[in-house]
Formats: structure tokens, C-alpha cells, sequence
């Protein structure tokens, strides 16, 4: 079963949808995350094994938020960020992928099309 983590930013209309396909889902304000940090979210999600969904553009930003191992994350690039919009994109995607693995994998999902960037130098 796909496990994930959604970040601040996404609202209980995406835990929802989610839930309602099965998916095992833990929103950020759900386990006192409401206000930690990119690095604190990251951690967390990579502690429970979650794919981190998220709409922060620093998760990509090397600089700002490295990416080692970690159990993926997905940055859902949307406007407006209504829940429609995310889910327009996110449940395509979902269904298309429940069944592969994350571990490693930045995934940027947009209107014009999915980005796998492996953030890992091991194998998967």
C-alpha cells in the first residue's frame, strides 16, 4: 500500500481523495508538523517510510534542501493551487505509478508532464 505524508500547504480535500483510493495518508498538521520546517517535514516522512507530497518549491533546491535517501517526494507545480487542480494532475499520476517505487526520487508533476529525477548516486 502506498504511504504519504502531505506537506502544509495541501488540504484534507487531497487527504480525502487519497483515502478514498486506499492510500495510507498522514497530513503534517494530523502529527503536530502544522508549522516545522522543509528539513523537520523531510525527516519525518523519511522516518515513517511516506512519499512526501508536497507543493514547496525548495524540495529540487539542492542548495537549500539536499535530498539523500529518502522514501520519494513528490512536488505537485500547479496555479492556482486549488484542490482540484492538484488532484487533476496528482490522481492521474497516483494510479498510473501506486504500484513503483519512490525510494530516491524527486517526481515534479505538472500540467505539461512528470519529471523522475534520482537523487540518490546508489541504486535503487
Amino acid at each position: 500500500m502506498l504511504q504519504v505524508l502531505l506537506d502544509q500547504m495541501i488540504d484534507n480535500n487531497i487527504a480525502k481523495a487519497l483515502r478514498q483510493r486506499h492510500i495510507d495518508v498522514l497530513r503534517t498538521c494530523e502529527i503536530g508538523l502544522n508549522r516545522a520546517n522543509d528539513a523537520e517535514v523531510l525527516n519525518k516522512a523519511k522516518e515513517e517510510k511516506r512519499v512526501l507530497i508536497t507543493l514547496d518549491e525548495h524540495f529540487g533546491d539542492w542548495a537549500i534542501l539536499p535530498l539523500e535517501k529518502h522514501s520519494g517526494v513528490i512536488r505537485i507545480k500547479v496555479h492556482p493551487t486549488t484542490s482540484r487542480n492538484i488532484l487533476d494532475i496528482l490522481l492521474p499520476f497516483i494510479e498510473k505509478n501506486i504500484n513503483k517505487s519512490f525510494n530516491n526520487y524527486l517526481v515534479i508533476l505538472s500540467k505539461k508532464g512528470t519529471r523522475w529525477i534520482n537523487t540518490s548516486m546508489e541504486d535503487n
